[in-house]
């Protein structure tokens, strides 16, 4: 028995949502990296501070008469430093808001796309009982028929 094959109406909708989805989760992806390399110059900024200071101490103690044009060299260059790290963490809050930004638009991608799924299962079953019941209703009219010819 064949009867009209199943056709979703929604199915290039369906196909673009899927689409929508891949997409966003490359847009996450991209963005948790850019957000770990963030971090990590935030780290090494952080290690580069340190040895900074380690250097600042270790010349104090060295040397008890710096100039003070070295001082005020060191200082500037400590600034700088401090102003990067200053950079990179603004930068890693951004990243973070990134990151949760298209963490949302995956949620609501993959959403949208389930909800066509399942819309399109539920129809393909009431297909499938649909061409059951009319499978049905034909063997029931054979057998009728049959039971007829016998009986006459």
């Amino acid at each position: 028995m064949s009867g009209p094959t199943f056709r979703f109406r929604l199915e290039r909708i369906r196909a673009v949502r899927e689409r929508t989805e891949k997409l966003a989760k490359q847009e996450l992806a991209k963005a948790m990296s850019r957000r770990s390399s963030t971090e990590a110059e935030l780290r090494s900024t952080d290690a580069h501070l340190e040895r900074a200071h380690s250097e600042q101490r270790t010349i104090a103690a060295e040397s008890p008469t710096t100039s003070a044009n070295e001082l005020l060299a060191r200082q500037v260059f400590h600034e700088r430093i401090e102003e990067e790290r200053g950079q990179h963490e603004r930068e890693l809050r951004q990243r973070d808001a990134e990151v949760a930004e298209r963490d949302a638009d995956l949620i609501t991608a993959a959403s949208e796309h389930e909800m066509l799924n399942r819309l399109r299962e539920r129809h393909r079953g009431e297909h499938d009982r649909e061409a059951a019941r009319r499978e049905g209703n034909v063997l029931d009219e054979i057998a009728t028929t049959r039971f007829r010819r016998s009986t006459a």
